[in-house]
């Protein structure tokens, strides 16, 4: 496909015909002409399919010449390019089938954009010419489906898609394994780009790059099929061409960002849907991992990771959301994420079920603390988060989500007295029961620790400590029943060294002793279930 660029200063034509390179989108570079008339006089031997062309110039004008150029090459494409940020020529332009207007000042990624959109609609008119034309081309996607993303290969025939590539070069396809991958590009914005068209052109530049390869746009990313050699190297490519440089070199061109998932290597073609499988397995590490490249070969050896926030862990989050700190906990959150994606066994299913037990102990303690303030009914959110497709929770949604119960805490409290006794009961619900003290309590809240425990005994009815033994015991009753571990070792972790202290304490408020409560509760247990 050629591309001719026609203005009458000599610095815009070098500039345009140096700062971008053309032969690797696939163009070729006609020698610029200097005027609108060397231009209409070289069309019919040049025959250019893009011409992009200065507005106004000494003798005819661009428009004028585009009129021209329509009428003799009507495929034409017409790019008008002007230093004139003239809304008028735009009109004028478009209205004589000129179909994009740039500025000069146009950084060259806009250029290039506009350029493959136009290369982009001379394919699809040149495709849609003939009924065969169209009729290969959905075979060949419907085949390339069917192969690769459903798993349905015709035994012994291979496919169109891929056969062409090796029958123009004499190649056994045999003689190579094959690899699926996955492609993600970002970069372009503003209005009338669109994602397909970006991978449009990334799909373009990496079939010249990869001669035996096949691509096909998939919703948001593009799945391509490659045959390689016996070291994983791409079949085709220039020997330096490793996945890192080629990505590379499409980024550079393109001014986009790529992130490629690499399926697991297959020994026939037949086997190319096991490749795709492995390749969509891996891309969603994207959202845990910062490589550009991921490969199945170091994804699969993963064992799993950390599952479940450790109580200290749920402790500090608790802490967190009771100070009323976004930026404190927003550096809990990223914590998380750096934790997880530092651990060299994390998975995508270990990593996205710990930041789920996050989203879920955030959860527990509001309804903890609601609970234990009586406003329990207030509680209106879900206990945990939804993913987005199939990929991990996203930092933005969990600190969001935390967020959002830290402000529900906050705003159903309010001020006042009660408030301040409120917020300390919330703090002991979110504290370790073996170490609370009113002294910590107060300092957290900022109060003087005789002006809390007045406070608490006025709107409770019971001093700060009662209300503490109250729930420690309240927590033995639960390890007791729940937990094999022993009296002394139930007493420590809520705040007891002395066990017999505390069993006095415990008999005291439950009238048993705590192994006559276990042994009663056990038994209980076993009725129920025999029943």
């Amino acid at each position: 496909m050629k591309v001719l660029i026609v203005d009458d200063e000599e610095i815009i034509r070098e500039g345009l015909s140096s700062v971008i390179s053309w032969s690797e989108l696939g163009l070729t570079l006609l020698p610029p002409a200097s005027s609108a008339e060397e231009a209409l006089e070289r069309l019919p031997v040049d025959k250019p399919h893009i011409i992009l062309t200065d507005i106004r110039m000494s003798g005819i004008t661009g428009l004028e010449m585009a009129d021209e150029a329509k009428e003799r090459l009507p495929d034409v494409e017409i790019i008008i390019l002007s230093g004139h940020n003239d809304f008028a020529y735009a009109q004028k332009a478009i209205r004589q089938g000129v179909v994009d207007y740039l500025l000069k000042t146009s950084p060259p990624e806009d250029i290039i954009q506009t350029v493959l959109k136009a290369k982009q609609r001379l394919q699809e008119r040149w495709a849609d010419k003939t009924r065969e034309d169209r009729m290969a081309r959905d075979e060949k996607e419907r085949q390339f489906y069917k192969w690769v993303i459903q798993g349905e290969p015709v035994p012994g025939e291979l496919p169109s898609f891929i056969g062409e590539s090796f029958t123009r070069a004499g190649e056994d396809p045999g003689a190579y394994h094959w690899q699926v991958l996955i492609l993600e590009a970002q970069g372009w914005n503003g209005p009338g780009y669109s994602a397909s068209l970006l991978l449009f052109a990334v799909q373009n530049m990496l079939q010249d790059l990869l001669p035996y390869s096949a691509f096909a746009i998939q919703k948001d990313s593009l799945v391509g099929l490659m045959a390689v050699g016996a070291g994983g190297e791409p079949a085709g490519a220039e020997p330096q061409d490793g996945w890192l440089h080629l990505i590379g070199r499409v980024e550079n061109l393109l001014k986009c960002n790529i992130r490629l998932a690499i399926g697991e290597t297959v020994t026939s073609v037949e086997q190319a849907h096991q490749s795709y499988t492995a390749a969509a397995s891996v891309f969603r590490y994207f959202h845990l991992l910062s490589s550009k490249v991921l490969d199945y070969r170091v994804i699969a050896s993963r064992q799993g990771g950390k599952m479940l926030l450790s109580q200290e862990e749920e402790t500090a989050l608790g802490t967190l959301l009771l100070d009323n700190d976004p930026v404190a906990l927003n550096r809990w959150v990223e914590g998380l994420y750096e934790t997880l994606s530092a651990d060299p066994q994390s998975t995508f299913e270990s990593a996205e079920a710990c930041l789920q037990s996050a989203a879920v102990a955030g959860y527990r303690w509001l309804e903890r603390t609601l609970r234990t303030t009586g406003r329990e009914e207030e509680l209106r959110m879900e206990p945990w988060l939804q993913t987005e497709r199939e990929g991990l929770l996203p930092r933005g949604a969990l600190f969001r989500y935390l967020h959002e119960i830290m402000d529900h805490y906050h705003t159903h409290l309010g001020d006042g007295s009660e408030a301040h006794v409120r917020r300390a009961k919330a703090f002991v619900e979110s504290s370790s029961l073996r170490e609370i003290s009113l002294q910590q309590v107060a300092g957290h809240l900022h109060l003087h620790p005789g002006h809390l425990g007045e406070l608490f005994r006025k709107v409770t009815g019971t001093t700060f400590g009662d209300y503490v033994t109250e729930l420690r015991m309240k927590r033995a009753m639960e390890l007791l029943a729940a937990s094999p571990a022993k009296v002394s070792e139930i007493s420590l972790l809520i705040g007891y060294e002395d066990v017999k202290y505390f069993s006095r304490l415990f008999k005291k408020h439950v009238g048993k002793t705590p192994s006559e409560y276990r042994e009663e509760t056990q038994v209980g247990s076993e009725v129920k279930a025999w029943n």
